[in-house]
C-alpha cells in the first residue's frame, strides 16, 4: 500500500493546485525504477504519478528534478510531465507529477522527436555560462553544476574530475586511468566545436523517453543543465534505442559539424564514469578503451 503519509501529502498538493477537495480513489505500485518507489494514484482531480524515497538518502533530489522538468517544459519543444508538487511526508521525500498515458507512436514520431530536441538545445541561459543555478542528481549520484564560461573547463571540473575522484577514492580505478584522463584533457577542444550553452535533458538514454498519449515523444527523469548539446546526443547513442530518422531530423533543425560522430565517445566518458561509480563491472574497461583511442 501507498504509505499513509505520502497519500495525505499527495492529496494536500492536489488540493493546493485544484483549489477544492480531492479524493484518493485508488493507488497502484509501478515498477521500473531503481532509485525510487513509484505509484499511479487515481484521484477525483485526475491520475497522477508519485515517486518517493527515504528523506535522508538523496537530499534535494525531487526539488531539483521538479525545477529541471519546469525548465524543459518552459522550452515548449517536447512533452514533459507537469509538476504537481514535491515535499516531505513523514520519513519520506516525494514528487507528484502528471501521469502520462502511453500511446501508439505516430508516423513522424522520430522526426518530431529529433526536431524537438534540436529546438530545445537552442534554448540558452540568461547568463551565457555552462552549468546551472543549482546542483541536482544523475541517477543516485550528486551532479555538480557550478557555472563556467567555457565548456571544456566545465566538462573537466564539474563532470569528469568529480567522477574520477569518486572512483579513485572508492578504489574502482587506479593511477593509470588518472594519467590517461590527464593526457586527454588538452585535446578536448579538438572534439567539441565552440558553441553557446544548450538546455540539456542530461540523461537522455532510451529509458528516459516514452510515447505520449497523442503518439508524441515525452521525456522524463532528467538531469538538467546548460551544456554542450553533444552530451545529449552522445548519451542517446550509448545504449541505442534512437532511430536514424531521429538524428537526420535533428541535423536538419540544428546542423552538427562533420566530426560529431567521433565526439560521441568523448561525450560519453561522463555517463560511463557515472556507471563506473554506480555499478563497477566492465565499465572501467569501457572507459579505458575510449581513452586509449583518443588520449
Amino acid at each position: 500500500m501507498l504509505p499513509a503519509a505520502i497519500e495525505e501529502k499527495t492529496k494536500e498538493l492536489l488540493v493546493s493546485r485544484a483549489g477544492e477537495p480531492v479524493e484518493i480513489r485508488r493507488t497502484g505500485a509501478v515498477g521500473g525504477g531503481c532509485i525510487n518507489d513509484a505509484w499511479v494514484v487515481d484521484t477525483s482531480a485526475g491520475r497522477v504519478f508519485v515517486k518517493h524515497n527515504d528523506a535522508g538518502l538523496y537530499p534535494g533530489m525531487f526539488e531539483a528534478e521538479a525545477r529541471g522538468l519546469q525548465l524543459l517544459a518552459d522550452a515548449g519543444t517536447l512533452k514533459v510531465p507537469e509538476v504537481v508538487g514535491w515535499g516531505d511526508a513523514g520519513s519520506h521525500s516525494m514528487l507528484v507529477l502528471e501521469y502520462i498515458e502511453g500511446g501508439v507512436r505516430r508516423a513522424d514520431f522520430w522526426e518530431a522527436f529529433g526536431a524537438g530536441l534540436a529546438q530545445m538545445h537552442r534554448q540558452k541561459p540568461q547568463t551565457a555560462r555552462f552549468g546551472l543555478d543549482h546542483d541536482n542528481y544523475i541517477g543516485s549520484l550528486p551532479q555538480r553544476n557550478k557555472r563556467h564560461s567555457g565548456w571544456v573547463d566545465f566538462f573537466v571540473a564539474e563532470r569528469l574530475e568529480v567522477q574520477l575522484k569518486m572512483a579513485r577514492d572508492a578504489g574502482k580505478v587506479g593511477k593509470e586511468m588518472v594519467r590517461m584522463f590527464g593526457a586527454l584533457y588538452p585535446h578536448l577542444p579538438d572534439f567539441f566545436p565552440e558553441e553557446p550553452p544548450a538546455l540539456l535533458h542530461g540523461d537522455l538514454w532510451s529509458g528516459n523517453y516514452m510515447t505520449g498519449p497523442e503518439g508524441q515523444a515525452a521525456i522524463i527523469d532528467p538531469a538538467v543543465y546548460y551544456g554542450h548539446r553533444y552530451m545529449d546526443l552522445g548519451m542517446s547513442k550509448l545504449f541505442g534505442g534512437f532511430s536514424t530518422e531521429f538524428y537526420q531530423a535533428y541535423a536538419e533543425a540544428y546542423p552538427m559539424d562533420a566530426a560529431w560522430q567521433q565526439c560521441m565517445d568523448i561525450a560519453n566518458l561522463y555517463p560511463l564514469m557515472v556507471h563506473v561509480n554506480l555499478f563497477g563491472g566492465g565499465y572501467p574497461a569501457s572507459v579505458k578503451s575510449v581513452l586509449r583511442r583518443f588520449a
